[in-house]
This record gives C-alpha cells, structure tokens and sequence, in this order.
C-alpha cells in the first residue's frame, strides 16, 4: 500500500508541476444544494473569453466501465456510498488539478463540499461507517496538505430546500427519483454551517454568497451584477463574507 501511495503522489505531484509552470489560474468553486442552480450559473460565465468552466463530473460517474454509480448510490445509499464517494474525490481532483490557459477556472462543486456535506451526510446517517469516512478522509486531507486544491473564492448559491425540490421534480433526472426533502434538508443544513454560518470545518477561500432562490429569469440579472467580483481577484471585500 506504501509503494503505491509513494507511486500516485509522484504521479500528482508531477501533474501539480505542470499546472505551476503555465501559472495557476484564479479558481471559483461553485457550491450548492442539488437543483440550486449550478449548471445555469456555470453557462453564463462559459461565455467569457478568459473563462475555462469545469461541471461536475457526472457523465464520468454515470459510466464507469457501463457501471451507473450515481444510479446504484440514489439505490442503495449504505452498499455504494464508499464506492461512489471514492470515485467522486478522484474526480473531483481531476478537475482541480486540469491545466488551463485561461486566467480564470470555474469549477463545479469541489473536494471540499465532497467532504464537508456529502460524506459527512453519509456518516451522520449512518450510511459510511466510521473506518470507511477515515480513508476518505486521509486521502482528503493528503490532497489538501499537497495543495492539489487551492481555492481563490467560493460562490454559495443559497437556496431554500422547497425550492430546490420543486427544481427536481420538475427536471426529472432518473438518479434523483429517490431524493427526498428531508435529504435536501440536510444537505441544506451542512452547506449552511460551512459557508454561511460558518460554524462547520474551514472555507477554503472568501465566500460570496448569491440569492439562488430567484426564477431563471431573474438569477441571469444577478449574475452580472456579481460579474465584477466574481471574474476579478481584487474582491470588493464588503461584498465577501
């Protein structure tokens, strides 16, 4: 096990060189509750020129060698979890550590909401067993400690679990049929305390936070009034929590 570790972290370790040579870009990660408005938010800023855009990796989770992980977690939560959320850190770190030439990277969820809200739900229910959340979160804090994640700011999109459930139903995604509103609720909660109480783990950079409860018709507007503090490094620090 020793050998293989020394293995992978040469092989990252290499990859994080590379990214540091071309110059580490100004990274956003963009955090929320399922059907809190990611993908809308990450459109609208993919048509900046100096904007490289990273979704959630879904598709990759969607088909490991024809296996749905997504669809066997929403299945059977307490078979799959450790499955899953293993995959999903390695992903995860793929998008952190993806080399850009544009001066601005946004990435859809992190390692950091991976571990702060969905495997500490998991173990709160009872899903994960304690050993299980260890190794995840060895391998978390290792990534942290390499500096394989570093974050410039964080945009909570903040929304109201009701809210978001009506999003779900009405978008009818095969994996979410059995997200419940009390799931949604305590997902809710733990992105809460970690970035807007701020009373649960660390945030990794400044948090703006946004009003995602706002019709599609309304979000766009507020988007681009944000647009000079999210796509610039000086922040307007009476706007950042």
């Amino acid at each position: 096990m020793s050998s293989v570790k020394q293995l992978i972290t040469r092989i990252v370790m290499s990859l994080l060189s590379k990214t540091q040579d071309l110059g580490r870009p100004y990274t956003v990660i963009v955090e929320g509750n399922i059907g809190s408005g990611k993908t809308t938010f990450l459109q609208h800023f993919s048509k900046h020129k100096d904007v490289t855009v990273l979704a959630e990796p879904v598709d990759a989770w969607r088909n490991v060698k024809g296996n749905n992980l997504l669809k066997l977690l929403y299945e059977d939560p307490k078979t799959w979890s450790f499955t899953f959320q293993s995959y999903a850190q390695v992903t995860m770190l793929q998008n952190h550590t993806q080399q850009t030439l544009k001066p601005i990277k946004m990435i859809e969820r992190s390692v950091y909401s991976a571990r702060y809200c969905f495997v500490e739900r998991l173990l709160r229910d009872g899903l994960l067993p304690a050993p299980s959340v260890a190794v995840l979160d060895h391998w978390f804090q290792w990534i942290i400690e390499h500096n394989l994640a570093e974050v410039d700011l964080v945009v909570y999109l903040r929304t109201t679990p009701e809210v978001v459930y009506e999003r779900i139903l009405k978008r009818k995604r095969p994996e979410e049929r059995a997200v419940s509103i009390d799931y949604l609720k305590s997902l809710h909660e733990l992105h809460e305390n970690w970035l807007f109480h701020k009373t649960l783990y660390k945030c990794p950079a400044p948090t703006l936070i946004l009003n995602a409860d706002l019709e599609r018709s309304v979000i766009k507007a507020e988007f681009e009034k944000w647009e000079p503090q999210i796509l610039n490094k000086a922040l307007a620090e009476a706007h950042v929590m």
